[in-house]
């Protein structure tokens, strides 16, 4: 399990001020798309499989315990996975991340478990909202950050698949809608004060689409879009946001990912791996 490192004065520097970030893109990889995906015939849908495809055969193996992530993305994978189980009648049992990610474990007839019974896992398989140069990452945009964090927590490995409109240098380059971070009900409005007292910016309670009233995650919980206005020392935010009482996780995923995977526009798959510090 990765421990968050101590804590320093906070820093902050305007966005227009931010010298360029490096980009640390591994060489591209993957097949031509021949046909589109299964689910849609997008460029970006198509993205998504080539990476989720390319990240299921190199990293999954007979006899593994793996985290399945959440969101559009992780539906290819999984289609995969299940694809190379019946050909190579492989062992595999598989740990969600939410209720969505349950029923695609069930539905493709793969071997679901808990972290009762697996607490540590080989290898964990995730999406991603933005992925910036030094592998940190936004989550949450489907509301599932917590039991993702925690899944890819407990995972000897964490991987990530995304299409190309998730690659960027810094975070907020891409990605609009803000950080996610999941609240206790009753602190919303506490919380909600607290972040942009302290960091700046602004956040906004998730409201649902199909229904009155707010989100409410897997864990029965509200979740606050922070909207940024500022590059951000992230893992410095993120451990004192997590110290805000009331708060139970937000959607930085930082220092966490070894390997990224982008499914490119051209039918490529590029490779953006974990630096030596």
């Amino acid at each position: 399990m990765r421990l968050p490192g101590r804590l320093g004065p906070l820093r902050s520097t305007p966005l227009a001020a931010r010298p360029p970030a490096r980009v640390r893109a591994g060489p591209a990889a993957g097949r031509r798309a021949s046909a589109r995906g299964r689910l849609g015939g997008t460029m970006a849908e198509e993205a998504k499989r080539l990476a989720a495809c390319a990240a299921v055969d190199k990293h999954v193996q007979n006899n593994q315990v793996l985290g399945i992530g959440s969101g559009s993305t992780i539906v290819h994978a999984v289609h995969r996975l299940a694809e190379r189980v019946k050909e190579e009648n492989l062992t595999i049992v598989c740990i969600p991340t939410s209720f969505q990610a349950r029923q695609l474990i069930l539905q493709n007839g793969l071997t679901l478990s808990d972290l009762d019974r697996h607490p540590e896992l080989d290898v964990a398989i995730d999406g991603a909202d933005e992925v910036d140069s030094d592998l940190n990452l936004i989550k949450g945009g489907g509301g599932c950050l917590t039991q993702e964090k925690i899944v890819a927590g407990y995972a000897k490995c964490f991987i990530v698949i995304a299409d190309y409109r998730k690659k960027s240098e810094s975070l907020g380059d891409q990605w609009k809608k803000g950080i996610p971070i999941e609240v206790i009900p009753m602190a919303y409005v506490p919380v909600t004060r607290a972040l942009t007292k302290n960091f700046g910016g602004a956040a906004e309670l998730r409201m649902a689409v199909s229904k009155a009233g707010p989100v409410v995650t897997d864990n029965g919980n509200f979740i606050l879009d922070w909207k940024f206005d500022k590059v951000h020392e992230w893992s410095e935010v993120n451990t004192a946001i997590k110290m805000i009482p009331g708060v139970v996780e937000t959607g930085l995923f930082i220092d966490m990912a070894e390997v990224v995977y982008f499914g490119m526009e051209d039918g490529s798959v590029s490779v953006r791996e974990k630096q030596p510090r």
